[in-house]
């Protein structure tokens, strides 16, 4: 996330909470996607980490590509942060680790938000080649331990950090060594938002299976083929994880701000200063509990925007939704994670169908699901089928979404071009960890080098 937001309105009842996410409600004709990626910066001649001050640095990565660009820097206190584009739809930012993200505009077509990456791509390279820094494209650090790991200057973020140890085991793994992948997507109403959002939670642990590229950690094999899906099990629970009332009858958006505002806060922003609220839920903030602690301390319109982009579901409802399950991975991948998605919940034939390939699965199910997924990927089972079956299906489902969308690029090809990825690991019968462990105990020769030289962007 590049930029916290400032808006000095009241915040009203839950009724108007709600009707703030009610107002992302569009027509199905004016839907949008909005793809995310982050990778890890490293510098090629020893596979080190890159830091954030310095000539050769984060910092003059970000001041190297708003020279490229012309974007607005984004900053926070002296430090630039991110970039972000006149009209406020793109932003470039950094994570907690140096972890560089792109967080994509709103477009219409796949073709166009797989353009836009291999754009921002290129100018990175650009820019980043002459200090001799690569990015590396995997969901893990398969290197670096945490001290090795730099830490960004970002309030937020040591806010967060303090936090983090308090409420799980892998927290401070999460924000400073993984990488993911992310789409946003629309959703017309009430009763489509829960739709798409139970249907997404189902299949949210499809997509970690399908995308986990994280079996390295400190040198060696961590035994498990996400190790970032395995974080995302014991980060931060009470405001992660699946959502139980999603899956109940009469989830809509009160139900989720309800859910919301009992997650314990991080922070509020008061003239560009960062308070630590992890005290408090965002309930007692409604009733007054940081009266005599913060000069403005009744809650407003930004502090809820915030702390919406604070929670992390495994798939987040702002006013669109944001699938978060998958690793981070090559090029081709940046494009495949919304294709997949866009193919599912784009086409309401598509949307029926996968309804009707899980529509036995009970959340103690895809809990189960979840669980298992961060080791055994597509050799998981639920309701008594391989996830690799359950993943023929639904892959097949938004192939023929996508192809009934029938947005062609110039070249008179539709969007399904870009799920070859998945279709090639369900030829392979493995997904992309596994093919990176064979590299290890072969090729690579015990090694997790080679993966800095052949994963890198």
């Amino acid at each position: 996330m590049a930029r916290d937001t400032t808006d000095h309105t009241p915040l009203g009842s839950v009724s108007d909470m709600a009707a703030y996410l009610a107002e992302g409600s569009k027509p199905p004709a004016d839907f949008r996607m909005g793809t995310e990626h982050e990778k890890f910066a490293f510098f090629q001649a020893d596979h080190s980490p890159v830091p954030y001050f310095g000539d050769r640095s984060i910092s003059a990565l970000l001041k190297g590509m708003q020279e490229k660009l012309g974007w607005d820097p984004i900053m926070d206190g002296e430090n630039v942060i991110g970039l972000g584009q006149h009209d406020g739809m793109g932003a470039i930012s950094i994570e907690p680790g140096g972890q560089f993200e792109l967080s994509g505009a709103p477009v219409e077509t796949l073709h166009q938000t797989c353009r836009e990456s291999n754009q921002h791509l290129a100018v990175l390279r650009e820019v980043a080649e002459p200090m001799g820094i690569r990015f590396l494209g995997i969901g893990g650090s398969p290197k670096w331990t945490l001290a090795d790991t730099p830490v960004m200057p970002k309030s937020r973020y040591k806010i967060m950090s303090r936090y983090m140890p308090k409420v799980g085991s892998h927290g401070l793994d999460m924000m400073y060594r993984t990488c993911t992948i992310q789409v946003n997507l629309d959703f017309s109403s009430e009763a489509d938002m829960a739709r798409k959002m139970q249907l997404s939670l189902k299949l949210q642990p499809l997509a970690t299976a399908l995308f986990a590229s994280s079996p390295f950690t400190e040198g060696r094999p961590n035994g498990l083929l996400s190790w970032r899906g395995e974080i995302w099990r014991d980060t931060d629970n009470a405001r992660g994880g699946l959502m139980p009332k999603a899956f109940e009858p009469g989830f809509g958006f009160e139900t989720y701000v309800e859910w919301a505002l009992d997650v314990p806060m991080y922070f509020i922003v008061r003239d560009g200063l960062y308070h630590d609220c992890t005290h408090i839920t965002f309930r007692q903030f409604m009733n007054g509990a940081l009266k005599g602690e913060v000069a403005d301390w009744q809650p407003t319109q930004g502090d809820w925007t915030n702390h919406l982009g604070t929670l992390f579901p495994d798939v987040r409802l702002k006013r669109y939704l944001e699938m978060r399950g998958a690793d981070g991975g090559p090029w081709r991948r940046i494009c495949a994670l919304p294709a997949f998605w866009v193919g599912l919940l784009y086409d309401d034939a598509a949307m029926a169908a996968a309804e009707e390939v899980t529509k036995a699965w009970t959340y103690a199910d895809v809990l189960a699901l979840r669980d298992a997924v961060p080791s055994k990927a597509l050799k998981t089972e639920i309701a008594g089928r391989s996830l690799l079956d359950v993943a023929r299906d639904i892959i097949s489902i938004s192939t023929a979404g996508l192809k009934s969308r029938a947005r062609l690029n110039s070249e008179g090809q539709d969007e399904s071009l870009f799920l070859q990825p998945l279709e090639e690991i369900l030829a392979k019968k493995r997904v992309m960890a596994e093919d990176m462990l064979a590299l290890y105990e072969g090729r690579w020769n015990g090694s997790v080098e080679p993966v800095f030289d052949e994963f890198q962007y």
